[in-house]
Formats: structure tokens, C-alpha cells, sequence
């Protein structure tokens, strides 16, 4: 199980590895419901090629994605494909699913 802070850690990287040439035209907010006693609430901005990161509820989200905190730190640590995450169950997506499909490409996996 992935501490708190290992949680916490996944969306300042985020940030650091976002590509802003795949994310062209996209002016969002993503909100981060993650579940469990290692849980909280997360955001990721994006604006004019920027990507910020930051804890708590977002105003407005254009998409929400709700998780376990362990199926989100096995996401986005490669050890668990999202599709098949979001496939299984294991995430659910509210708001705009285009944002989401989007989401998988903006970011560098290493």
C-alpha cells in the first residue's frame, strides 16, 4: 500500500513530466477523488501549455476521476494500465471522458 505522501507525490511529478505540446488547446481543471485511508483530494491545471498541481477541491472541474488511492499510484507508477483500470471498474471518470482519453498522452512517462 502506498503511504500518504507517496499519493501526494504522484501529482507534483505530474506536473513536472507534462508535455504541453500534446495538450494544445486544452484549458482544464481535473479533479482527483482518491479513496482509502492514504486517500484525498487532488488537482491538476491546465492552462495556455502549463500544467499545476495542488491538493484539495477544484472549482469547476471539467472531469473528475475517482479511485482507490493504490489503483491510482498502480496507474501512474505503470504497474496497472489506466484502460484496464478504467475497464475493471477501478476508475470511474464524471464529467468530460474526451479530458480523460486526452489525459493519458500529456504526460511523459519517464
Amino acid at each position: 500500500m502506498a503511504t500518504q505522501a507517496e499519493i501526494a507525490e504522484i501529482f507534483p511529478i505530474m506536473s513536472s513530466r507534462f508535455v504541453p505540446s500534446k495538450a494544445e488547446g486544452v484549458n482544464a481543471v481535473i479533479q482527483f477523488n482518491l479513496s482509502g485511508d492514504n486517500g484525498g483530494l487532488y488537482w491538476l491545471k491546465i492552462t495556455d501549455g502549463t500544467c499545476e498541481a495542488g491538493e484539495g477541491q477544484a472549482e469547476n472541474p471539467k472531469m473528475t476521476l475517482k479511485a482507490a488511492a493504490d489503483d491510482w499510484y498502480a496507474v501512474s507508477t505503470g504497474k496497472l494500465g489506466a484502460m484496464q483500470a478504467f475497464m475493471s471498474g477501478k476508475i470511474k471518470i464524471e464529467g468530460d471522458m474526451g479530458m480523460a482519453m486526452k489525459l493519458q498522452t500529456m504526460f511523459a512517462t519517464s
